[in-house]
């Protein structure tokens, strides 16, 4: 049985445009309960130059950076030990120079339009060239970005910084047809990505006006992976690990506060046992949905609903090639919302 990670992607630190040390963030993580976090300043690999990777208490610290080209075409790249020089660069060249030193990457918010109702917010940060090839997958629900483009109004800005939890209901549709589009083709990892930086001041080493504390957000949209062993405490083992599992999409995203995710299970029984994230070709195939609480439950096929019922468990008999994943929804707050989205099992 993998053992289930439960930690944030996308953060900033006082290295880039973020009021938190790294210390700092990491005690916020370790509150948070995370299993891991990874650090993603913007073009720049600070942390991990400073010794300032690794485990903190029952946390790992990992750094990884997002290439920041201005207002568009963010990249978090992973497994590099120097940031790249992005000037001039086309998204695909991009994605070629960290792919070049031994990297993997996915796409920040891509689907980035900037606020329709708060037109100095900005334009958005959109990615440019979808159809890019080599990275790994897209930052498939972004906490702050998506979130913040729905805003419509200053009463629902404040109902965002006050109160997330009632805000954050669904990722946009757009987002989930553009990654079933991409999936039909390739392989393509979908991470739920929180781009914290705890907006505010820092006076004197302490930050006494901040909006979205870090601790705060780490405990909303996460990134579960899963990996075959528990974790050492030997950082270098436990990196490869980690981003073992990110890279080949053994992870669901998941809504922590609506219910703890933890356990959460969808795969594949045939010839072999597939899990989140693999691929194969022919076969007869049974598709199993395992969740630790009681939810509504649905598979799709190539974005189509193919099965559904309320529960803890769901299976169904694949009935051809497609891309099935898993969408389960509590209710909470009032409504209902989604809780769960699985990375997909790939039969071709």
């Amino acid at each position: 049985m993998a053992h289930d990670l439960a930690g944030v992607i996308h953060c900033h630190s006082t290295y880039s445009d973020g009021t938190g040390t790294v210390p700092e963030i990491a005690a916020a993580a370790q509150d948070a309960g995370l299993d891991y976090l990874l650090l993603t300043d913007h073009d720049t690999l600070a942390a991990a130059d400073n010794g300032e990777e690794g485990w903190y208490g029952s946390t790992l610290l990992l750094a990884g950076f997002e290439v920041s080209p201005a207002r568009q075409n963010h990249y978090l790249a992973f497994g590099l030990r120097e940031a790249i020089d992005h000037r001039d660069l086309t998204p695909a060249e991009i994605v070629a120079r960290v792919e070049a030193g031994g990297g993997f990457g996915f796409l920040a918010h891509p689907f980035s339009k900037g606020s329709e109702r708060f037109k100095r917010g900005g334009s958005g940060m959109p990615w440019g060239d979808l159809d890019a090839q080599g990275y790994t997958g897209i930052e498939l629900w972004s906490f702050v970005t998506d979130s913040a483009e729905r805003v419509n109004s200053v009463r629902e800005l404040l109902s965002f910084i006050a109160r997330p939890g009632r805000f954050l209901d669904h990722p946009p549709q757009r987002n989930l047809d553009e990654w079933d589009r991409l999936c039909a083709r390739r392989r393509c990892v979908g991470l739920g990505g929180v781009d914290a930086h705890q907006v505010g001041i820092r006076v004197a080493g302490r930050v006494p006006l901040r909006l979205m504390a870090y601790k705060r957000s780490f405990r909303y949209l996460r990134t579960h992976l899963l990996v075959p062993e528990p974790l050492t405490r030997d950082v270098e083992a436990d990196r490869a690990a980690v981003f073992g599992a990110l890279e080949s999409g053994h992870a669901y995203i998941a809504v922590d506060t609506i219910a703890p995710a933890r356990g959460f299970r969808f795969w594949a029984e045939g010839e072999r046992e597939l899990e989140m994230g693999d691929e194969a070709q022919g076969g007869e195939w049974t598709l199993r949905v395992q969740a630790p609480h009681s939810a509504r439950l649905r598979l799709l096929r190539d974005g189509k609903e193919v099965a559904t019922g309320e529960g803890l468990s769901l299976q169904h008999r694949a009935e051809g090639p497609g891309v099935y994943r898993v969408e389960a929804y509590r209710d909470a707050h009032g409504r209902e919302r989604t809780w769960i989205l699985s990375n997909p099992i790939y039969l071709r």
